[in-house]
């Protein structure tokens, strides 16, 4: 009969239990991770439908003759936009709003295409494409502060 020392297993045991709770550490980080990008897309994302919207609003109330109260609500949607980027993430204005350049050239593209039924050829949309690339660089880049 062969007796085992249960001792013996302790080692071994502790040591999975170690690499069970980096694991969990780490799916926990990349999880926090995927939350603040999906975020801070969406607040990119809102912003770029109230600055867009915004300034459109204005060129139709004063250039297409539409009255006050459209350049009134394209005012107030431009103040909006102000206010969401506060809310991102990252706390260096400088890199928002750079990133957020990006965003700008590719929704303007979009708004156009979407209200005023404009077609972007290929330039324009492998100009959005670089534009993006630029603001996933600017903003979500591995740092070390």
């Amino acid at each position: 009969m062969v007796v085992v020392d249960p001792a013996a297993h302790r080692p071994r045991q502790r040591l999975r239990r170690r690499h069970l709770l980096l694991l969990a550490a780490f799916l926990s980080t990349v999880r926090l991770w995927r939350m603040l990008v999906a975020r801070s897309v969406l607040l990119f994302a809102l912003a770029a439908l109230l600055e867009i919207g915004g300034a459109w609003l204005v060129w139709q109330g004063w250039r297409e003759h539409r009255g006050l109260w459209w350049i009134a609500a394209g005012f107030i949607a431009l103040g909006a936009y102000g206010f969401v980027a506060t809310f991102q993430p990252d706390v260096h204005f400088g890199r928002i709003l750079a990133a957020y350049g990006g965003v700008f050239v590719a929704g303007s593209l979009a708004w156009g295409m979407v209200v005023d039924k404009f077609r972007p050829d290929r330039y324009d949309i492998i100009g959005a494409a670089i534009c993006l690339i630029g603001v996933a660089v600017i903003m979500y880049a591995p740092r070390t502060h």
